[in-house]
């Protein structure tokens, strides 16, 4: 009798199913990933787009507060984004974590959405940490991206259940942000309430687990460095710390290694 596991009922996990019965060997990943070579040209063609995305997305993080038109000329040059340490940081980081996210899901329908999460997430968070914003004009259409792209993942992997429960996720944290945002309004930007619904969806298509562990983290990352920033005297208390970051880096944690660090506190 072929055993339940919790693996298997983890969408992205037909694949590997289908690979099984084949007589191939199982990979034991559990990620519904194709073979190693492809793996390998998977991850390395996605973290030269993640590179390529992410000399872009200064653009988009210059632009959109300032509500200038995005897609109007002159565009600079992408070497230009290498010439400050914030750019690095965004071009490298979108690369690392394009990367790390295609070794995650492989060659599953869903990957193309949390790729969109992870650039409009870099760029929120370099937003937030400049402007203490999160602006509309990439939060809305991320939200409606999101809905659709990994509606139309779910269905090529047959997993609408796991869509259901995404959407389902997706606004239970946004009434439980919601419900922060008018106990205490100062703590909990309003920005970070409509977040919220697109980190639950992302986070609810992989499991209950998932969304918890992602949202605690996000609380937790903020607290760690709250709290050392007012020791440290960079910060005071009255002073506020954007939010929308600590959430990016929790549901990014969750998304990675939410599985194994769940497995592990199971075991």
């Amino acid at each position: 009798m072929r055993r339940r596991d919790r693996d298997a009922r983890t969408p992205g996990r037909a694949r590997v199913r289908a690979v099984d019965r084949a007589g191939r060997t199982d990979r034991g990943d559990g990620r519904g990933r194709p073979g190693g070579d492809v793996t390998a040209a998977l991850v390395a063609g996605c973290s030269v787009l993640g590179l390529l995305v992410g000399a872009l997305l200064p653009v988009l993080i210059e632009r959109v507060p300032e509500k200038a038109p995005v897609l109007a000329g002159p565009f600079p040059e992408p070497a230009r984004s290498l010439r400050t340490g914030t750019g690095w940081c965004v071009v490298v980081g979108t690369g690392v974590l394009f990367g790390a996210t295609a070794a995650r899901f492989g060659a599953d329908w869903v990957l193309p959405a949390y790729l969109v999460l992870v650039a409009a997430l870099v760029a929120l968070s370099v937003i937030d940490l400049r402007r203490f914003l999160l602006p509309n004009r990439i939060v809305f259409p991320l939200a409606g991206a999101s809905v659709v792209l990994l509606g139309l993942g779910a269905l090529a992997e047959d997993e609408l259940g796991a869509y259901g429960r995404a959407m389902a996720a997706a606004v239970v944290a946004f009434l439980v942000f919601a419900l922060l945002h008018v106990v205490s309004p100062r703590s909990m930007g309003f920005g970070d309430v409509k977040l919220s619904f697109v980190l639950g969806l992302f986070l609810g298509y992989l499991g209950w687990g998932e969304v918890v562990l992602g949202l605690f983290l996000g609380f937790l990352y903020g607290a760690v460095i709250g709290i050392a920033l007012i020791l440290t005297g960079v910060r005071t208390r009255k002073d506020h710390v954007p939010f929308g970051p600590f959430l990016a880096a929790g549901t990014m944690t969750a998304i990675l290694v939410g599985q194994a660090v769940l497995d592990w506190w199971q075991a």
